[in-house]
């Protein structure tokens, strides 16, 4: 009989194709919902969003969107509001930017700049707060040669 050479199990299944773009139903706010652009990705599933009505708030990404839909800094979501904390609030829906023009034509969004691709200017380099300096190497090593197995040794302070 021959080898298997082949992959098997269920490990190694094949991709099912998809049907390009899926259009989804555009999901509206009701009572005790905000909609809310995402300022700042805080980890552990949890997001900084600026509400609508001007509330800077920390939600939690919801089970059913953690690790199946990702949410990235300028997003809009739709935020569920807590009753017992006006800081809070939980992300139940990602817009794309598609539904999020949708939304802005139908009037729903009215303050949010749409972000889309933002791309970081060549003038504008941001170096995580260490300041370089220039310095000349010189100044800073200098270069002594050892007579009896003539190296250079190179000293730098």
């Amino acid at each position: 009989m021959p080898k298997n050479k082949g992959k098997g199990g269920k490990n190694n299944r094949r991709g099912k194709k998809e049907d390009g773009e899926n259009k989804r139903e555009l999901i509206f706010k009701e009572d005790g919902q905000e909609y809310a652009q995402v300022l700042k990705m805080l980890g552990n599933g949890r997001i900084e969003a600026k509400c609508q009505d001007g509330v800077t708030r920390i939600s939690q990404i919801r089970g059913q969107l953690r690790k199946k839909v990702w949410i990235v800094v300028g997003d809009i979501v739709l935020i569920s509001l807590r009753d017992y904390q006006d800081d809070r609030g939980d992300v139940i829906h990602r817009y794309t930017p598609d539904e999020a023009r949708n939304l802005k034509t139908y009037g729903e969004l009215k303050e949010f700049q749409l972000v889309e691709n933002q791309e970081v200017d060549g003038d504008e380099e941001e170096e995580g707060g260490i300041d370089f300096e220039e310095a000349d190497i010189d100044d800073i090593c200098a270069v002594r040669t050892d007579t009896a197995t003539a190296l250079q040794v190179i000293i730098c302070s």
